[in-house]
């Protein structure tokens, strides 16, 4: 059997959607935000495309408030997760990317070190 991949497409008025493909029969699929299931998520076949099929996921409006949110879509049967999407809203998260980046270049210096130490005491 082949893999089965989901792949986005575009979210457009209030809908993420996206094309799956590796299935010969649609699989149940299931749709997460914070571990609560989200119910409206649609399957079905490509007109155009011989086993493909199209996925619409609905963005429940209440459940969209300030900050980061993450909806998992995945196979039922599986549990196997096919695909993720963040929607972001709110006051601009600068500080909260700033504070990530500041980050992110500090663990990249103690690499870099560790990683210059290495080179000296292997060489």
């Amino acid at each position: 059997m082949a893999e089965i991949v989901l792949t986005k497409t575009r979210i457009h008025a209030g809908v993420w959607e996206g094309v799956l493909t590796g299935a010969d029969t649609p699989p149940d699929i299931t749709v997460t935000h914070n571990g609560q299931g989200i119910e409206g998520a649609t399957l079905r076949e490509d007109p155009e495309v011989e086993g493909q099929f199209r996925v619409a996921v609905p963005i429940p409006a209440e459940l969209l408030s300030e900050g980061v949110q993450t909806f998992l879509i995945a196979n039922k049967a599986t549990d196997e997760r096919l695909a993720s999407f963040t929607v972001v809203t709110g006051q601009p998260l600068d500080e909260d990317f700033r504070a990530e980046m500041e980050l992110l270049r500090a663990e990249l210096d103690m690499l870099k070190r560790a990683f210059r130490r290495h080179c000296v005491e292997t060489s």
